[in-house]
């Protein structure tokens, strides 16, 4: 694994998150609605993006190959989102469709990808494209986490959203509690004309 000083400062609090959960996942008791206050990570931004590089060095070997968090939002900008995705042993995303496009990389582990009633295999490496509209469901068929980060365009989570488990997410999503900020969901006229975008480069 790579040291984690080496990493950005999002992918250090994930691992060691991972590492803490690792070592206490015998004895975790069940989710329950008071998890939901962990759903969030206090230390990212809310707002829209700085106009700055976002650097996430090693992302398919600097994770370790198991990982406590089923969801976590690395970045948000204007028209798109990463997420950090962790599927446990057994485990799936749930079978569900999005109104924005989503790509999937896939970094460790095997699985099955069902896209539109059409079953495909995949692994670490592997690329999966689910446009907006269709129908998706990713189940975990391996010995270990099936780990991967997707990009979804525009964002499809608060920008803040960290979940533990999956059951964690789907309550959240339930109570409306992870939702996409507006400021994600402009169309490219409106940010030029707020002056979030202009093509000289200078803010």
């Amino acid at each position: 694994m790579v040291p984690t000083k080496t990493l950005t400062p999002i992918l250090r609090r994930s691992v060691a998150s991972t590492l803490r959960l690792q070592a206490s996942t015998s004895s975790r008791a069940p989710f329950c609605s008071s998890s939901i206050l962990r759903g969030k990570d206090p230390k990212m931004s809310s707002g829209p993006p700085k106009h700055e590089m976002q650097y996430f060095p090693n992302m398919t070997a600097a994770m370790p190959s198991k990982s406590g968090e089923f969801r976590r939002v690395l970045w948000t900008g204007l028209y798109s989102q990463v997420v950090l995705m962790t599927v446990p042993v057994g485990g799936d995303i749930g079978d569900e469709v999005h109104t924005v496009d989503q790509a999937l990389t896939f970094t460790s582990g095997v699985g099955k990808a069902t896209i539109n009633g059409k079953d495909q295999d995949v692994k670490a490496g592997d690329l999966m494209v689910v446009p907006a509209g269709t129908q998706h469901q990713f189940v975990n068929t391996g010995p270990t986490p099936l780990i991967l980060y997707t990009i979804y365009s525009p964002a499809e989570h608060d920008p803040k959203t960290v979940h533990q488990t999956k059951e964690e997410g789907d309550e959240e999503e339930e109570n409306g509690k992870d939702e996409a900020p507006d400021w994600s969901q402009r169309p490219k006229e409106e940010n030029e004309k707020k002056g979030l975008v202009n093509t000289s480069g200078k803010y």
